[in-house]
């Protein structure tokens, strides 16, 4: 029996629901806590390890601060990877409802998830569910 296309359409939101709320887990779960870190703040670094380098006598010291202008470079190049945060926020925001409303995932599994009371917020999830 061929499926109708607005089952197909049903089919391909839900799809895109689920793509939408999976990245934002994702990018969530690669946040760490404290002061984020941007590409500014490590490309700042990298040029203080430069410049420390350059007027290091010790040359034991040289080669930690190599190690650690490298690192900060590793950094740099994994932040540049990372999906935009904001926009899989949004993406979450835009979908969250209608998934949690179709899959019947409440606002205490979201929490447990990690994810910020602030942004179940402004995606209209309820605290509680309605019957």
């Amino acid at each position: 029996m061929a499926m109708s296309d607005e089952h197909k359409a049903a089919l391909a939101e839900g799809r895109r629901q689920s793509r939408a709320i999976k990245a934002y887990l994702a990018a969530l779960g690669q946040r760490r806590p404290g002061r984020p870190v941007t590409a500014k703040s490590l490309k700042d670094r990298i040029a203080s390890l430069e410049s420390k380098i350059e007027s290091e006598s010790d040359p034991l010291r040289k080669v930690d601060l190599r190690q650690a202008r490298l690192d900060a470079e590793t950094q740099l190049r994994q932040l540049d990877d990372r999906p935009d945060f904001a926009e899989a926020e949004a993406g979450f925001v835009k979908n969250a409802k209608a998934y949690s409303d179709r899959r019947g995932i409440t606002y205490t599994a979201w929490r447990e998830a990690g994810v910020p009371a602030e942004v179940l917020r402004k995606a209209g999830v309820p605290r509680t569910r309605r019957s």
